[in-house]
């Protein structure tokens, strides 16, 4: 494969693929036996299928260290266009050039023999996507580092759960120099450690690589594209930025949505407006007491979490307290006002220290977050070695849609601007929301108040 950096990545020229579908068993052996027939004898040619396209007349491009995202719903020929890719699909029409080795991971277990071993796997699959023994050798510690499935990895991969699926193909893909990664909906399975650890994977291998990514979920597309794709029927709707894309599709989606969503709510009773006074969010007294109610589980802080820094400070413990009584919190509701306590111990002496946090979702987009540098960036507080020293952040907890979040806490030692990281760790504190309340975006935040006025003519 010519890697010449004057030309795309991919190069698509009109692909198309089509399948025949069939009413029933027989038809499927009369065709051939029909145009055997029609050879022979005079008998007039007919087609017992019906013609389906999956994808048609498909052109585009994907310049060298570009991140594509395709998008569009069940059916749309994200995944058929992936394989064409990836080349374990033919196209009926067209062609493709591939410029560079590809890593891929379509769908789950796609690539893996279930009655092997997971090093047997391995072996076998990394050697399809190139790779030879020798190199395989090399790359096998860290493929299974990365993986983080232990003794599994002697097992058949068909006692797998879908996770250690996932785990261990991404592992692969990860691992086989690639300077094209392919990935369909891969970040979908899998628990929140595992999702961040492959974002962070991805957007190191973005410095240098290109990447074609396919998921229904346009927060994960906006975050890791520069542009976007949406298929529809097969076909090409539309291509530009990631946002403008995403924006588009889930305009589509709605669309679909409203003319219900209309005649359900063609009549309806204005809420009285509340003063902001009289309570911090007008809904939650509601929300709190209905199946609505956003509840979010606190698992343990994890002292073992990957972290790096120089280590002149260390974090001990994170927590999630009770704004009054500064009780730990095992459970905490949606828009419930908390303080967050982060525990540092110094080993050596620290001028001027920052103590800051991210919350971030299972793809490692951050949320929101803050450090205490602002607040003390006048009066710059000074630590001794051996001294524990702490920071709490006190907020109301957002509105959280349902999945795995964590905390990722951090010490440093400067300004905002200059500054030394002592102790980084990504994943120190997992909490799961549990929530069934339809928010739109990301997190849904407290409303002091929410008023509808209707002015007669």
């Amino acid at each position: 494969m010519s890697l010449d950096t004057d030309f795309p990545a991919i190069s698509i020229h009109n692909i198309g693929k089509s399948y025949h579908l069939w009413d029933s068993p027989q038809d499927r052996l009369k065709q051939p036996l029909r145009t055997m027939l029609s050879r022979w004898l005079p008998v007039r040619e007919k087609r017992y299928f019906r013609e389906f396209w999956a994808l048609r007349d498909l052109s585009f491009d994907i310049g060298r260290g570009e991140s594509i995202g395709i998008i569009g719903k069940n059916g749309s020929g994200k995944s058929t266009l992936l394989q064409i890719i990836c080349g374990t699909l033919a196209p009926t029409t067209g062609s493709i050039e591939i410029r560079g080795r590809i890593g891929a991971l379509l769908e789950l277990g796609s690539g893996f023999n279930p009655e092997f071993s997971g090093k047997e796997n391995v072996y076998m699959n990394a050697s399809v996507l190139g790779l030879k023994k020798e190199e395989i050798d090399e790359q096998y510690e860290a493929i299974l580092e990365f993986a983080d499935i232990g003794d599994f990895i002697h097992q058949p991969v068909k006692t797998y759960s879908s996770g250690m699926y996932v785990r261990l193909a991404f592992a692969i893909a990860a691992h086989v120099n690639a300077d094209i990664l392919v990935i369909d909906e891969a970040l979908a399975v899998g628990d929140a450690f595992f999702a961040q650890k492959c974002m962070r994977y991805l957007r190191k291998f973005l410095e240098k690589g290109t990447l074609l990514f396919v998921s229904h979920d346009t927060a994960a597309v906006i975050n890791l594209c520069d542009r976007a794709i949406l298929l529809d029927g097969g076909m090409i709707q539309a291509q530009g930025s990631a946002r403008d894309i995403c924006d588009l599709y889930l305009e589509k989606v709605f669309a679909a949505r409203q003319d219900v969503n209309r005649s359900k709510n063609s009549i309806r009773e204005l809420p009285v407006p509340i003063d902001p006074e009289e309570m911090v969010d007008q809904r939650l007294k509601y929300i709190n007491a209905s199946p609505l109610r956003n509840d979010i589980e606190v698992f343990h802080f994890d002292p073992d979490a990957h972290s790096f820094g120089n280590f002149s400070a260390s974090i001990i413990d994170v927590k999630f307290l009770e704004r009054m009584s500064k009780t730990p919190l095992s459970w905490i509701v949606g828009g419930e006002s908390v303080c967050l306590r982060i525990i540092c111990m110094a080993h050596a002496d620290i001028m001027s220290p920052i103590v800051g946090f991210y919350v971030r979702d299972r793809l490692g987009q951050t949320l929101f977050g803050d450090n205490t540098y602002v607040t003390y960036r006048n009066n710059p507080v000074s630590i001794q070695a051996g001294e524990r020293f702490e920071a709490e952040f006190c907020f109301r907890m957002p509105i959280l849609l349902v999945g795995d979040y964590s905390i990722t806490a951090a010490v440093a030692e400067g300004s905002q601007e200059q500054h030394v990281h002592q102790h980084w760790m990504h994943d120190a504190l997992i909490f799961k929301s549990h929530s069934t309340s339809n928010w739109s975006g990301l997190i849904g935040i407290p409303m002091e108040k929410i008023s509808l006025r209707v002015h007669s003519e």
